[in-house]
């Protein structure tokens, strides 16, 4: 869907100055490479501040800090973060260009009597909910979206195509759970038995979802053994990450793509883990650490800071110094041997 606005009213959106005519046409928001006549960008990085030279924006969002910065577009939106401002104004955009919400329950959908849900709530095609469910007011359930029994989806959430929210399981306002994720499945718990067999272990725990919090495509997020797992307020999670059973994470961490984490961990707030990092059972982890990605987590973290590397992981700084080491491994060791020559010599 196509949206139409102008310079003056993106200002207006984002509290910001303008420098120029406000009454320019603007019909798509774009990156500063790709930017064209009628198109509005930003530059959040210093380094890409050369393309403002030739960009063929007609609007530009700018830091205070580049006002003597040559820029051929003929406006100029000034906010001390433009990074923030174009993070708000896509979602005002999203809301101007999406389909309207339509309220009710999508006559496909199966509910069971028992479910509670509010009279604004969409739900959308096929989906299922389960006996005394309960959906918040302006909830929204795409298609294919199953709630089992007593869970609990609160106002404005947003459910994606197919995702599945087990019994009990509960999620927070305003939050959003992308398509195909699982909130609540059985976690990973087998006894052996004298024969060498696995036993199931019942995970009669559940899962709790914070509010503002966003899950990515596939992500799965298994209930607790006995106690819960629990998802604090702001948290981000992307695609394909698996978080073990009885798991806590703190408000406001941020995981990339396909990190795991196995069951027990206790992740503190405020933490940033890079895409296929693993973190161990059972370990704890303070607020504002950052994990390089790939980085595999084998003891808790007791101190803030930025860790790194898999045999071991360890403070970013010293295994950068050992990494550099290991590169020139091979050379030390041919160096050794030839001065252990030159010693047998003598």
């Amino acid at each position: 869907m196509s949206f139409t606005t102008t310079a003056q009213a993106i200002a207006s959106f984002l509290g910001a100055d303008l420098q120029g005519r406000g009454d320019t046409v603007i019909h798509r928001l774009a990156s500063l490479q790709s930017a064209t006549q009628g198109d509005v960008t930003f530059l959040a990085q210093s380094r890409w501040r050369k393309q403002l030279q030739n960009t063929e924006a007609s609007a530009v969002i700018l830091a205070p800090s580049e006002r003597d910065t040559p820029c051929t577009a003929e406006v100029r939106i000034w906010v001390e973060n433009p990074y923030l401002a174009y993070a708000r104004l896509s979602r005002w955009w999203e809301q101007q260009t999406r389909p309207a919400f339509q309220s009710g329950i999508h006559p496909s959908a199966v509910v069971h009597p028992t479910a509670d849900i509010h009279p604004s709530a969409e739900i959308g095609p096929l989906c299922h909910v389960g006996s005394h469910a309960r959906i918040g007011a302006d909830a929204q359930l795409a298609s294919h979206v199953v709630i089992e029994s007593h869970a609990y989806i609160g106002d404005e959430v947003q459910l994606k195509a197919r995702v599945v929210v087990g019994a009990g399981c509960q999620i927070g306002p305003r939050s959003i759970i992308q398509p195909g994720a699982v909130i609540g499945a059985d976690g990973f718990g087998f006894a052996p038995n004298a024969l060498g067999a696995w036993e199931k272990i019942a995970q009669l725990g559940c899962v709790m979802i914070g509010s503002d919090v966003e899950i990515g495509a596939n992500t799965c997020i298994d209930r607790g053994a006995i106690g819960n797992t629990v998802i604090g307020d702001g948290v981000k999670l992307d695609n394909l990450i698996q978080i073990g059973h009885n798991t806590q994470v703190g408000a406001h961490t941020v995981m990339a793509g396909c990190v795991g984490v196995a069951g027990s961990a206790k992740i503190g707030a405020h933490c940033m883990i890079g895409g296929g990092a693993n973190i161990l059972g059972h370990l704890e982890i303070v607020d504002h650490v950052t994990i390089s990605a790939l980085t595999t987590v084998s003891r808790s973290i007791l101190q803030p800071g930025q860790y790194s590397g898999m045999f071991p992981f360890q403070e970013h700084a010293a295994w950068e110094k050992n990494a550099a080491a290991v590169r020139h491994l091979y050379d030390i060791r041919q160096r050794l041997r030839a001065l252990e020559s030159q010693l047998k010599g003598h």
